[in-house]
């Protein structure tokens, strides 16, 4: 026992308290976070923009002037049209217009023709293993989880396409045995209600029987305990704020290898 209390301490990893290991196997669902925490962007925004433009014929645009165009587009459209626009417009509707305004935030204005190659190009991009990689302990750990059996489900701020085409590329869906995408549901994180729609398809009305698991101490960390989700946050990019955080009491991680020890 104090040789298991001295390993965690060591690691930076929060102390077990009495009894803990028994509360936590009274767990019946987990739900998971997707980028940052299952997968990650993988290249440059400006990589897959440039290759899109060069093979319908157009130059390179600069990285920076596109990205920062790409930022000033994201937002706009998120004010205007919240959670990819939820039931307003389609969700690919919703990215050519963002693209669009990115290119033109940038200074490169094309014909209409030649935008939609473009975009049909990006936009395919980001549907695919060129865009986006798995965390490799992302699927073993969902393994894990489901030889338990608790359930495991999905709460993102993101698209249908997610459930539909990016997850299953890694083979997370038939781990995975409920979704709840914020342009569905029409809200995002931290909104309670989010987790509540989780909490339904869970069928779980004790809250405390969930655990959640992202990357965003705003989002995902409070986001889940204002609803009585308990909450661990993971740091995979060990961030600078992480040892406050758990000074502060908050469940702090790794990697899924340490999220198995809560």
């Amino acid at each position: 026992m104090a040789a298991s209390l001295v390993s965690r301490v060591a690691r930076g990893v929060a102390p077990r308290i009495p009894g803990e290991q028994v509360l936590k196997s009274k767990l019946s669902t987990v739900t998971l976070d997707v980028t940052g925490t299952i997968i990650q962007f993988k290249g440059e925004l400006g990589d897959i923009y440039c290759l899109a433009a060069r093979r319908c014929g157009e130059e390179c645009p600069d990285y920076t002037k596109v990205y920062n165009g790409f930022k000033r587009s994201y937002q706009e459209m998120c004010e205007k049209y919240p959670c990819f626009g939820h039931n307003t417009m389609p969700t690919k509707e919703w990215w050519r217009r963002c693209v669009f305004m990115s290119f033109e935030y940038g200074g490169y204005h094309y014909p209409p023709t030649t935008f939609e190659q473009i975009f049909q190009r990006i936009y395919s991009a980001f549907g695919s293993t060129r865009a986006y990689q798995a965390f490799d302990d992302s699927l073993p750990f969902m393994n894990w989880i489901k030889e338990r059996n608790i359930k495991l489900g999905i709460v993102s701020n993101e698209t249908e396409r997610y459930g539909d085409g990016i997850l299953p590329m890694f083979g997370f869906d038939e781990a995975i045995d409920f979704t709840v995408f914020s342009k569905n549901v029409g809200v995002e994180k931290p909104d309670p209600k989010i987790f509540q729609v989780a909490a339904r398809c869970a069928g779980e009305e004790n809250p405390s029987r969930i655990l959640h698991i992202g990357d965003s101490l705003k989002k995902d960390y409070y986001g889940a305990r204002s609803v009585g989700f308990r909450a661990l946050l993971i740091d995979r990019f060990h961030s600078p704020d992480a040892e406050k955080w758990r000074q502060d009491g908050i469940a702090v991680c790794r990697d899924f290898e340490e999220a198995k020890l809560w």
